[in-house]
């Protein structure tokens, strides 16, 4: 496959590699600090024969993008936190339609409005659906610029593949960044035929798409479809990246931003003699299970996050009271640094 590298920031890597995946259909409204997707997605994608538009409000967005996906599109939006919030009552209805989409959040300080400092603190938004209903989306936390595109071009596919929402979350500090990038000179393969799709009763019966069942048990019949996908996609598509784990002692969990840190301050430790490991969730649902199987009662985990302690639950509930589980965080735009890393850990060792 050809390649060509380029120095770009995450949020255009993400708009590229949406466009690549084949994202015919983008709606979305500014909100900082991802408007370089919007930016980005308004300067190319009549390029490739897509479809953009700046919404009148993020409500709007996403309802546009609900109609979109129920057509066939490969459809895609972004915001940041409080605008990712204003969409969930659409997130829950596309899930409830079982429609394909891919839905970025980078997030930003909160709650409320919050700040535009980088924040990690809409974890249980994103894990937990976030909206009414028993649902789930797959959540992908990127953690470089190259991983941004990549993920990107990859949460296309599973949300055809699985008739499901994918979320890309990043932070601020991901989407600001620049780093170069290795971008593929190829497109994804062809958007799939999609059966169900709304595409014209051309010698068919009609195509339905909903997610409203009156009818007595219709419902939960439904849902029980939709557990059916989610287990198979716990099986087959959980993702993580696994650092210094065989002789670790104590093994540092976090994802994207906070991931980088905690590597740089993994270095620190290591070439002082310390056993510290990382587990970093690329899958943040589903959420890995398998790196977590380590048999040393003496092992310690610390899960550091730009929150007050989210993902640490996620940790806990794997972990099951095999071996303790600490926790280090800050918030509405602080961020640990590798100081305060370092000091938590010669504190637990």
């Amino acid at each position: 496959m050809e390649k060509k590298k380029i120095l770009i920031s995450g949020n255009e890597a993400i708009a590229q590699g949406a466009i690549q995946a084949g994202c015919n259909f983008y709606a979305g409204y500014p909100i900082t600090p991802q408007n370089e997707i919007i930016a980005y997605m308004a300067k190319n994608m009549t390029k490739s024969a897509g479809v953009f538009i700046q919404a009148e409000s993020e409500l709007a967005a996403i309802s546009m993008v609900y109609g979109a996906s129920a057509a066939g599109a490969r459809s895609m939006t972004s915001s940041s936190s409080p605008g990712i919030s204003l969409k969930q009552e659409g997130i829950s209805y596309i899930a409830g339609a079982s429609l394909p989409a891919v839905i970025v959040n980078i997030m930003r300080g909160g709650p409320g409005l919050g700040n535009i400092a980088p924040a990690q603190s809409d974890y249980f938004q994103a894990t937990r659906g976030g909206g009414h209903g028993d649902y789930h989306l797959i959540v992908l936390a990127p953690g470089s610029v190259q991983e941004a595109y990549d993920l990107t071009r990859a949460g296309f596919d599973l949300a055809d593949k699985y008739r499901i929402p994918v979320m890309i979350l990043g932070d601020g500090i991901l989407g600001q960044m620049m780093e170069p990038i290795e971008l593929s000179t190829k497109k994804n393969k062809a958007n799939p035929q999609k059966s169900w799709a709304l595409s014209g009763c051309k010698g068919r019966k009609p195509n339905i798409v909903k997610s409203f069942f009156l009818r007595e048990g219709a419902l939960e019949k439904f849902n029980l479809s939709l557990q059916k996908n989610y287990e198979i996609i716990r099986k087959k598509e959980s993702r993580y990246e696994g650092l210094n784990l065989s002789d670790a002692r104590v093994v540092l969990v976090a994802y994207g931003t906070m991931a980088r840190i905690a590597k740089s301050a993994i270095s620190q430790l290591r070439g002082a003699g310390k056993r510290i490991g990382l587990i970093r969730p690329i899958s943040l649902w589903p959420f890995p299970q398998a790196p977590f199987n380590i048999k040393n009662k003496k092992l310690k985990y610390l899960a550091l996050e730009m929150s007050y302690g989210q993902m640490v639950e996620d940790v806990r509930l794997v972990v099951n009271g095999r071996n303790p589980v600490e926790f280090l965080g800050r918030s509405g735009g602080g961020v640990p640094t590798e100081e305060e890393i370092i000091n938590k850990i010669k504190r637990i060792l």
